[in-house]
């Protein structure tokens, strides 16, 4: 299973992006599919998670200004980023839970940068 992540880049504050992200190969069953972030110098931190039933859990910094979606047909995930400030400013990871016969497997994206800077 490979992830592939896009749309990240360079955005003004107060701008918007919307990241993708698409699995490919087989995935028998799918979880849970998130976007974390990680910034220079800084541990690897959750940005928003939904589950198969579409149930959805945000970073307090990133409430009310991002939103995350999920298509499952297409094993894909998304990160609707509005309002964007420049600590938003980090490479961003999707990931993908495959749960097979009670054990949960972790696919991760190569990461895409988003840069928030006038």
């Amino acid at each position: 299973v490979q992830l592939q992540a896009s749309g990240g880049g360079l955005v003004q504050p107060g701008g918007s992006l919307r990241l993708s992200c698409a699995a490919s190969g087989h995935i028998s069953s799918i979880d849970l599919m998130g976007w974390y972030r990680q910034a220079p110098g800084k541990q690897r931190e959750l940005v928003a998670t939904i589950t198969s039933g579409g149930s959805t859990v945000y970073a307090d910094s990133v409430k009310g200004r991002f939103t995350i979606s999920r298509d499952n047909a297409k094993k894909a995930v998304y990160l609707q980023m509005n309002s964007l400030k420049p600590e938003d400013t980090a490479v961003y990871y999707c990931d993908i839970r495959e749960e097979v016969a009670g054990t949960l497997y972790d696919y991760w994206g190569q990461g895409t940068q988003v840069t928030v800077s006038s």
